[in-house]
């Protein structure tokens, strides 16, 4: 139940069930004494009472800002509601728009995006309550409640860039989802794999390494382990190497590909790299070990440097649930992601005093990037007292 102190005597929106459906009883004192509903036609689920305990919401504010709606049209569900469109716009709802806006992005986007992250949408967008674009409310208010901060907001994001666009190619007039998504507020520690920062120490790198060295089943991943922990690489540039790539008589790695992982989880080899189009990372005698030893007899340029056990490539969300998990298992290592080997790399650097460019410039990355989320896991990164 809702009430504003200011505005006890215009009552209360309350949210209650009747014959199983949800449906919110108005105040009396809007209408002379009269009892008045307004049906929302949604069944009793926890879920709907969420979106019908909103539209309460929504209906008291607008009583106490005095904008209340006495024909109550504003607070209908739109399929409830009369409506003036011709077929083709009526046909055109959000599930249909966002159809379209996929056929558009899917000769830009590359694989991974459209078969990883913008299929997880599709299917969120087709259990959203309404597929009507004037329900953006009732959406959000059910989005928020039903999903993670975090997913939350990417997902309005993303029904923002598909209504932008679906206004540009003058499929819609409006975009009702425009500004929602700044309206919802991450907790610190939400955040995508560059920003999730929790580094293996210098001893917990070596006894992972070692771990895989003597593991029965996972040695062959030896190498590449070592690989991403002493170069800082993300691991789709460690998958995308081919042995042209690694250049001995001038001692440097030439990062110039990355393999994504695309619709049906089928790899792809994508020319540039995240941020960047290339970049060349420095062998020294460590790293050069490493690969010498690596390095079959026979192998060829256009071979990739690293591969899955089973043949192919390594297959990133495979290796970190089956091998990697089962040998940081095995070592009493709290288990972190395999993408935390290039956070590894950037804190030992820095705490060795390496200049942040420096840093920077191997890892693809900018210096204020490097301040911006390392500062906090390094003493030497503090602000010095002048």
């Amino acid at each position: 139940m809702y009430a504003s102190k200011d505005r006890q005597s215009k009552g209360t929106v309350s949210v209650e069930v009747f014959q199983g459906r949800l449906r919110l009883r108005l105040p009396r004192q809007l209408f002379e004494g009269k009892q008045k509903y307004l049906t929302l036609g949604l069944s009793d689920t926890k879920i709907n009472l969420k979106i019908a305990e909103a539209k309460a919401q929504e209906i008291q504010t607008d009583i106490v800002l005095e904008r209340f709606d006495y024909t109550l049209d504003k607070y209908r569900p739109t399929h409830l509601k009369p409506v003036t469109m011709n077929h083709s716009q009526q046909a055109l709802n959000l599930g249909a728009l966002w159809g379209k806006y996929m056929e558009f992005k899917k000769p830009i986007a590359s694989p991974s995006t459209i078969g990883n992250q913008y299929a997880g949408f599709t299917r969120a967008i087709a259990l959203l309550p309404s597929q009507n674009l004037k329900d953006s409310i009732l959406i959000r208010d059910w989005i928020v409640a039903n999903k993670p901060p975090n997913a939350a907001k990417r997902l309005i994001v993303q029904l923002n860039a598909c209504c932008k666009w679906g206004m540009k190619s003058g499929l819609i007039t409006e975009n009702p989802f425009v500004d929602m998504a700044s309206e919802i507020k991450l907790p610190k520690n939400q955040r995508g794999e560059d920003n999730e920062i929790s580094p293996f120490n210098r001893e917990e790198r070596d006894l992972i390494i070692e771990a895989f060295a003597k593991h029965p089943h996972y040695r062959f991943y030896t190498a590449y382990v070592q690989f991403c922990f002493f170069t800082g690489c993300r691991p789709s540039e460690a998958i995308g190497l081919q042995w042209k790539h690694i250049d001995f008589d001038n001692s440097v790695v030439k990062f110039r590909q990355a393999v994504v992982f695309g619709e049906g989880y089928q790899p792809t080899v994508k020319d540039g790299l995240k941020t960047q189009e290339k970049r060349d990372f420095p062998i020294n005698n460590q790293l050069r070990e490493i690969l010498t030893a690596h390095r079959s007899e026979g192998a060829k340029p256009n071979d990739f440097v690293f591969s899955a056990k089973e043949g192919g490539f390594i297959r990133v969300n495979n290796f970190a649930n089956v091998a990697w998990r089962k040998v940081l298992e095995s070592c009493g290592i709290e288990y972190r992601k395999p993408y935390q080997t290039r956070h590894s790399f950037i804190t030992l650097c820095l705490d060795a005093h390496i200049e942040v460019k420096d840093v920077a410039k191997w890892v693809g990355n900018s210096p204020e990037i490097i301040y911006r989320h390392y500062a906090a896991h390094l003493r030497s990164l503090s602000v010095p007292e002048l």
